[in-house]
């Protein structure tokens, strides 16, 4: 089992906070009382774990395949999971200082990923994987998909390509978000414009926070091969670290000026303490 999984496996553990299971119920009341829930949204293909109740089969007789009927009201109580996968994601410093030991903000983005998709499973939650193709599924088969996608995606851009979804729906974004703050605003701007909510958590390895090195140092860009020798790093730290702060504080008002939430992880620090933030923002805004 990899290391995704098994921290998939131990979110699911019943010493892990209960998810209460009556939310859905609540929640499908709710729509119904405001007359969307049987809105017609699309005809997906059938996918294993599906009830058999559910297939259209007018439709499916057209073709070869099983077609299901989704209503705009299931699409929309559905969340989409994206971590990004581009070459900066495979950065750790702890190659480079003595006794370091933490993953790569790569490793660890999907980790938070896996692990907050059982959390969701358990809580009979919707999900899929932005950008895959793959519609919203349920339970334990929707949590085997998510790391089959994960496991055999290759790099990607920095930032998520839109993609219609239905109002309403949620988004959770996990990446380093070093892109420049107009680019991440002009994509953020285009998902909230099409009426859907969002999550953003920043992951950073600690020296893109804290810069340590001292001394001449060469480094080396991950996505545009470019190289810049600093003499003397200890003496522009300050200067960087203020930088760092200020596209960070930058991130956090693109995401709040378009009613999204923001939070931050350092990889040197214990992963459950971001998933169960972002799990808890994830609850509160499912009670809305």
């Amino acid at each position: 089992m990899s290391t995704v999984e098994s921290w998939a496996a131990a979110s699911l553990s019943p010493t892990r906070r209960r998810v209460p299971r009556a939310r859905l119920r609540d929640r499908a009341e709710q729509a119904a009382s405001v007359g969307q829930g049987e809105t017609f949204w699309q005809f997906r293909q059938y996918q294993p774990g599906d009830a058999a109740s559910r297939i259209d089969w007018r439709e499916s007789a057209k073709s070869q395949r099983l077609y299901v009927r989704e209503t705009e009201w299931e699409a929309a109580q559905s969340v989409w999971l994206w971590r990004d996968a581009s070459p900066s994601m495979d950065y750790s410093s702890a190659e480079y200082l003595i006794g370091a030991e933490w993953p790569t903000k790569r490793d660890r983005a999907e980790l938070l990923l896996v692990a907050l998709a059982s959390l969701l499973v358990r809580g009979g939650e919707r999900l899929t994987l932005l950008g895959s193709g793959i519609a919203p599924m349920n339970g334990r088969i929707a949590l085997s998909r998510v790391v089959e996608m994960i496991d055999r995606n290759p790099a990607a851009d920095s930032l998520p390509a839109f993609e219609p979804l239905p109002r309403a729906g949620q988004l959770v974004l996990i990446g380093d978000f070093l892109s420049p703050l107009e680019v991440v605003n002009d994509t953020l701007t285009r998902f909230a414009a099409a009426g859907l909510k969002g999550h953003m958590l920043q992951v950073s390895d600690p020296a893109e926070e804290d810069l340590p090195f001292d001394g001449r140092i060469r480094f080396a860009g991950i996505e545009d091969r470019e190289e810049v020798v600093i003499s003397r790093v200890e003496s522009i730290r300050s200067d960087y670290a203020t930088r760092f702060q200020r596209h960070r504080e930058g991130l956090a008002a693109i995401a709040g000026a378009v009613g999204w939430t923001f939070g931050f992880h350092r990889t040197d620090r214990p992963p459950h303490l971001a998933l169960l933030a972002l799990f808890a923002v994830l609850s509160a805004d499912s009670r809305r």
